[in-house]
């Protein structure tokens, strides 16, 4: 049997601080042919687009209190991926089947947890690499998290951080389609422009040229927010406290702001959750995983009438998926970052 080289994205050693692009390295491995073992229930497939999200970030250090098991050094990273099923063991995939779900950064991958990974239709008019995002989790987590958490009301406000990102520029297209006034905070102009011209966004601004996050809120909601989508927590977290309406909701998803420190940022602000009867939840979109074929049978309906806009940064090739990762962490990238590995 012919031996296939198979290129894999290794983490070198555990993640002390922010993650360097020398933490990862680009090796080449080799397996005897492209077919899964016999009597071995698995199957294979060949990956065709990978996902950078903000959470692989903490399965890089030897923390074991998380709600998901660290990678192991000196094997592949794994991550959300769309793959082709070149052979299978498994009557349940048939080669040519489309999947997705969790995968290695790798060419091939044999998988053999069928529960991670499940069948994807090619031909809902999405693109394959949308699986990550739109329809993938981050669409989800936006989708469960701004109706599910967040409780929404037409008419009312809503602030989302990290605006332009994999989730944040759903929560703010749901929001829209919901009847509600939103406001995107951004790290840059060029995202700014693309909350409010592209995305539809009724407002953006660039966390970065505010001095006084406080200030810039409350000049942005003089009637205070309803419901705060949190991706960052920090400083923006703080300042939102303040400016929370009586009955506010917070979702808190993410805290990409605290990622690098070892000993996190405290919240000053706390006290306003009292005086304001504000609720604020943090979540994980599999804790609403029988909401799944509502989202997707919603999602691909607004997006294939118009109503929907999903930006992706697309890298092209494994070699750059170290950079990738690491410009997702400080903000590089415009949209949903993917890694294109192949396109059949």
């Amino acid at each position: 049997m012919a031996t296939v080289k198979n290129k894999q994205v290794v983490l070198k050693r555990y993640v002390e601080g922010t993650p360097k692009e020398t933490d990862m390295e680009v090796q080449q491995s080799s397996r005897s042919g492209l077919t899964a073992p016999k009597g071995s229930s698995a199957f294979l497939v060949k990956n065709l687009f990978l996902s950078c999200d903000p959470y692989m970030f903490r399965r890089m250090r030897q923390y074991y209190g998380s709600y998901i098991p660290p990678f192991v050094p000196g094997q592949p990273i794994e991550g959300f991926g769309v793959a082709r099923v070149i052979d299978s063991d498994d009557p349940a995939f048939k080669p040519g089947d489309i999947v997705s779900g969790t995968t290695g950064w790798e060419d091939y991958s044999l998988i053999r947890k069928h529960e991670q990974l499940r069948k994807i239709d090619p031909h809902l008019g999405v693109p394959l690499s949308y699986h990550l995002g739109l329809l993938g989790m981050p669409g989800f987590t936006a989708y469960a998290g701004f109706y599910e958490v967040c409780s929404p009301k037409k008419g009312e406000t809503v602030l989302v951080s990290a605006a332009s990102g994999a989730v944040g520029q759903l929560v703010g297209q749901f929001a829209k389609l919901h009847g509600c006034y939103v406001v995107g905070s951004a790290g840059s102009s060029q995202k700014v422009d693309l909350l409010k011209n592209k995305l539809g966004f009724d407002e953006a601004f660039n966390y970065k040229d505010e001095p006084d996050l406080d200030a810039a809120l409350k000049r942005y909601f003089p009637q205070g927010i309803d419901i705060y989508f949190d991706n960052v927590g920090g400083y923006m977290l703080d300042a939102a406290l303040l400016n929370m309406r009586v009955n506010g909701r917070i979702a808190v998803c993410g805290m990409v702001s605290q990622h690098a420190h070892s000993d996190h940022r405290g919240i000053h602000n706390l006290y306003n959750l009292i005086s304001k009867r504000i609720t604020m939840k943090g979540f994980l979109q599999s804790d609403y995983l029988h909401l799944f074929p509502r989202f997707v049978e919603h999602a691909v309906e607004q997006y294939c009438r118009g109503n929907i806009t999903y930006i992706e940064d697309l890298s092209e090739g494994l070699d750059s998926a170290p950079a990738a990762f690491v410009g997702l962490l400080s903000g590089k990238n415009v949209g949903k970052q993917v890694i294109c590995v192949a396109r059949e």
